[in-house]
């Protein structure tokens, strides 16, 4: 499982509306929206179960990157009463090693990832985090502002 993480003052996810593709219209119903906390993209591979999505929600939970009194990364989600608007994105695991347009078959299928990136957002749920999601499969349109900028990633095969 990768995982993008931006810490984010406010962040939203718009249905596209002219369909799937992408380069349509964002001018879709919101389908999930956070004040400050983690835009956390989330990709699947092949494989993935319990064991990388439990590894997913402690990282979300757990890593302190939001600033102190004095500034310093030393707080983490719950310190700041943040949430995390989770966003799936099979792009994380494009592979452009070879050739001008991504492959795609180091990524889950979409039933397998989608069953994943559900139970990511149940279990952030059942231990108290505030969750939105994006639209699993669907076009979507991201808007955030980014705090710091702060940009982390994170990839369960590097534990």
């Amino acid at each position: 499982m990768r995982l993008l993480l931006q810490r984010v003052l406010r962040a939203e996810v718009r249905l596209a509306a002219d369909g799937p593709g992408g380069g349509g219209s964002t001018g879709g119903p919101v389908v999930g929206r956070i004040d400050r906390g983690w835009l956390a993209f989330v990709g699947v591979a092949p494989g993935d179960g319990p064991a990388e999505v439990a590894w997913a929600t402690a990282k979300l939970r757990g890593t302190r990157a939001f600033g102190d009194a004095e500034g310093r990364m030393n707080l983490d989600l719950g310190a700041v009463g943040g949430a995390v608007l989770l966003v799936s994105q099979f792009t994380l695991y494009g592979d452009l090693r070879r050739g001008r347009r991504p492959g795609f078959s180091r990524a889950a299928p979409p039933d397998e990832a989608e069953r994943r990136y559900l139970e990511l957002a149940a279990r952030l749920r059942a231990e108290g985090v505030t969750v939105a999601t994006g639209a699993f499969g669907r076009t979507m349109a991201v808007e955030l502002v980014n705090d710091g900028p702060v940009t982390l990633w994170l990839d369960s095969e590097d534990r």
